[in-house]
């Protein structure tokens, strides 16, 4: 059977440019089965790389099943044989995919949250593994129906707006997603000489910190599409007001006009038009939660319409976007939490400062 050649590239670039497998890597690749054309794909290229490469294909109606009917115990519980993986695997490729992106919208928000806090330790493990350099991983999606659905898409244009997204659309995209790290280093050689950030735009009023924090190179490597620059601002300096454009997803929940108030770091007030009961549900996960672990720009102009998929959302050129929960060790973060919420901010009308000085109006670097 004929498999699409964009598919091909997807799984050769990931591969070859994003993970850099090697012979005698331990692989795992998580996929729905939905996506199993992509995962052969990716599994083919880890067998001619001679690493030893495994598929764990899942199902999402047990997913589904999983949250309707498991009791605390059993969303506590981390069966061993994903611990000792978690140990072992030297490359981990997941790949994002649905057939259905609300299954989880009538599932009790309690439950997702006690599912994620128990698997903290494990997510902390695997971070130092990686800031160790005993791990390597990425996320890449493979387009389907219910995607093209919820970005309001026909089933075609999202498939080509997905893989323009990725450049595997042009024969050759490491030599593209090579010249997107020159460019992007330009941006963070100048971020990381700054002190303060500054954002203004509608309803918006924010200042942070990001005194001697690293920026980070999104440039394919651990998500696919790429492109952002972004580092973890310092724990205690958010403050201020913020207005989110676009809808905040997490885990299949939707909430509608996030707007946010820090001081001193901490979210004191949490408001949101739709979905503002499960927004304070989050907050309140642990004490990380309340804190920014993200600010980044999003820089794939490729990227132009809203999905409703994170791994595209937060890329979106004229974009920034914070995140609360989990920061970045490798940037300098020293904030944990069990969540990463994205929130994203159109600055299309907006403006940043850096230390005073403007340097990205209307969506775009002035730099």
């Amino acid at each position: 059977m004929m498999v699409d050649i964009r598919i091909v590239r997807l799984a050769r670039l990931i591969v070859e440019y994003s993970t850099e497998v090697k012979a005698k890597d331990e692989v795992l690749i998580t996929s729905p089965i939905i996506a199993k054309d992509l995962a052969r794909e990716i599994y083919k290229y880890c067998l001619m790389a001679g690493a030893y490469p495994s598929i764990q294909f899942y199902d999402e109606i047990v997913e589904e099943i999983y949250y309707k009917y498991a009791k605390e115990n059993q969303l506590k519980h981390i069966p061993p044989h994903i611990e000792t993986v978690m140990e072992k695997a030297n490359v981990l490729i997941r790949i994002l995919a649905t057939s259905n992106a609300r299954r989880l919208n009538r599932i009790d928000p309690e439950k997702i949250k006690t599912h994620n806090a128990a698997r903290a330790p494990l997510m902390k493990k695997l971070m130092e593994r990686e800031a160790r350099g005993e791990l390597r991983w990425v996320v890449l999606p493979y387009p389907t129906p219910s995607m093209a659905q919820e970005a309001g898409l026909s089933t075609v244009d999202f498939e080509d707006f997905v893989f323009r997204a990725c450049h595997v659309d042009k024969e050759d995209p490491v030599s593209i997603w090579k010249k997107i790290h020159e460019q992007q280093e330009k941006y963070i050689k100048f971020l990381s000489k700054v002190d303060e950030i500054h954002i203004v735009g509608p309803e918006t009023d924010l200042t942070l910190s990001v005194k001697g924090r690293k920026w980070i190179n999104a440039d394919g490597k651990k998500n696919m599409p790429d492109g952002e620059v972004f580092t973890s601002p310092i724990e205690d300096s958010a403050d201020g007001t913020i207005k989110f454009t676009f809808p905040v997803l997490y885990r299949g929940f939707e909430m509608k006009g996030v707007k946010l108030k820090f001081k001193d770091g901490i979210v004191v007030e949490a408001s949101a038009v739709e979905g503002e009961a499960f927004l304070r549900k989050l907050i309140e996960t642990d004490e990380g939660a309340k804190r920014l672990g993200e600010f980044a720009f999003g820089t794939n102009y490729e990227i132009n319409v809203f999905t409703k998929e994170i791994l595209f959302d937060e890329k979106m050129g004229g974009t920034i976007h914070l995140a609360i929960g989990r920061g970045f060790p490798e940037t300098g973060g020293k904030n944990f939490s069990a969540i990463h919420v994205d929130m994203i901010k159109d600055m299309r009308e907006g403006k940043v400062y850096a230390d005073g000085e403007l340097i990205y109006d209307r969506g775009k670097f002035i730099i």
